[in-house]
């Protein structure tokens, strides 16, 4: 059976205090419970992940299904869960209030907010709105008693700001101060970028964003990062090799990407014995 939610809550509010963790990104139950095989001390939802298994954009799912694939997971698993909970579905304070209280029953032990609107004219919340959004995810988790941890999102560099690190650096700082307890600037590519950030939010705990080779979690960890997570990147992995396979029989006819797959006996095998255990 599961641990109850307030034992992860505080397992996860625990690994933001010191060190460096991994916290991958699987887009269904069964990948999340490999992942938990493998020993990660957490895991997080991914919005594209879940998205693209639906057969949908990333931003593309209604909160009401969000909510029930953020429970799927953070019920498959005993590890803490953080969610992507992208804006947090909704465009005003009173709005992320009900989304992040509807969130947070689900059991995750974390949850983050980002400050993109979806809107490609203005890409982001003007800052002042945006502070308004923490505090009222803030004000949701306090009243709600549960210890969720709660993540600060600067997309700057996602959407194409001018001058993104400046001003994820300036966003994830009034973050701070409205009541983050993580704070994440997905889209940094140097050393320098990662530091900067680091510097900025001090003492506050940074994730970063490992979604293409470059960093390693040793050199992160170096820099002061102390969370590290995926993004949609496991998903596009999958989806990256069942293309090559697809697109392989529909154009030469050939089977050869097959040769690449994981075998039927260690998958069957291993979810087998995962039932077997959770009985």
């Amino acid at each position: 059976m599961p641990t109850d939610p307030a034992v992860h809550r505080a397992t996860f509010r625990r690994l933001h205090e010191g060190g460096c963790f991994v916290m991958p990104n699987p887009w269904d139950v069964g990948s999340a419970r490999f992942l938990q095989h493998l020993g990660f001390p957490a895991l997080a939802t991914t919005s594209a992940g879940m998205a693209f298994s639906l057969g949908r954009p990333d931003g593309g799912v209604p909160r009401a299904d969000a909510l029930d694939h953020i429970r799927s997971i953070a019920g498959a698993v005993d590890l803490p869960v953080n969610a992507d909970f992208q804006s947090g579905f909704a465009d005003d304070a009173a709005g992320v209030v009900e989304s992040v209280r509807l969130c947070v029953a689900t059991g995750v032990a974390g949850l983050s907010i980002e400050d993109a609107t979806g809107d490609a004219a203005a890409p982001l919340f003007e800052l002042d709105v945006a502070v308004e959004r923490v505090r009222a995810a803030r004000k949701a988790i306090d009243a709600s008693g549960s210890g969720v941890v709660l993540t600060a999102r600067a997309e700057c560099h996602l959407v194409g700001h001018p001058d993104p690190l400046r001003e994820s650096t300036r966003r994830l700082e009034a973050y701070a101060a409205a009541g983050a307890d993580c704070l994440y600037a997905p889209g940094l590519r140097t050393p320098q970028e990662v530091a900067a950030v680091v510097k900025a939010v001090a003492p506050r705990p940074v994730n970063v964003l490992a979604g293409a080779p470059g960093f390693t979690v040793a050199q992160l960890r170096d820099l002061g990062v102390r969370r590290i997570s995926v993004g949609a990147a496991l998903a596009r992995v999958a989806w990256g090799a069942f293309l090559r396979a697809a697109e392989e029989m529909a154009g030469p006819g050939t089977f050869q990407e097959l040769a690449e797959a994981a075998t039927f006996a260690r998958l069957n095998a291993f979810f087998t014995e995962d039932v077997r255990r959770r009985r």
